[in-house]
């Protein structure tokens, strides 16, 4: 299971490409769904709706199915958006019940679709995997550990990349104020 920051709207297909010639489901947003032709696209790349207001069951009990399978890998953004760092415990409990490990990974690049028609390079960068044994609980302890650990992958990836670099969300209002 590949495990990320969301940076962009553009991130999901970027890690799968670079992680070719694995094949891997998606979560989206239920709200992707709506419109008819990016709900025919997407379902056809894998992605399965999640309500990220209220999440329910099938949002763990999906992609651990999925993972079960053993034919897709999932991609996950723990914040669940691109606008938060905070990141939520879901793809840990999904990994320990699909018996799955943890791959982290970050991506450095242009932000914005235009972005990509500069020649701005792309970096991907995959870390070691995190193996969740089946005995741990997923108790707020060890979960603090867990998201301790995910996020010190994702420091240690981006400096392995570019050591000055700095996310910053190019779509929140004060970052765009503070910018003009």
């Amino acid at each position: 299971m590949l495990v990320a920051p969301h940076r962009t709207w553009f991130d999901p297909v970027l890690y799968a490409l670079a992680a070719y010639p694995q094949r891997f489901s998606f979560m989206a947003k239920k709200e992707l769904f709506q419109n008819r032709f990016l709900s025919w696209l997407i379902t056809k790349l894998n992605a399965f709706p999640v309500d990220r207001q209220n999440p329910g069951p099938s949002a763990i009990k999906t992609p651990v199915k999925i993972l079960k399978k053993g034919e897709l890998s999932t991609i996950i953004f723990p914040s669940g958006t691109r606008h938060s760092q905070e990141l939520k415990n879901g793809a840990f409990v999904i990994a320990k019940l699909a018996n799955v490990p943890i791959v982290p990974a970050i991506y450095q690049g242009p932000l914005t679709f235009k972005g990509l028609f500069t020649r701005q390079k792309i970096h991907i960068n995959f870390g070691e995997p995190i193996t969740i044994d089946r005995k741990t609980k997923m108790n707020d302890e060890n979960l603090a550990m867990l998201e301790e650990e995910l996020n010190n992958a994702f420091v240690k990836l981006d400096n392995e990349v570019d050591p000055t670099f700095k996310y910053i969300d190019i779509s929140n209002k004060e970052t765009k104020k503070a910018s003009k």
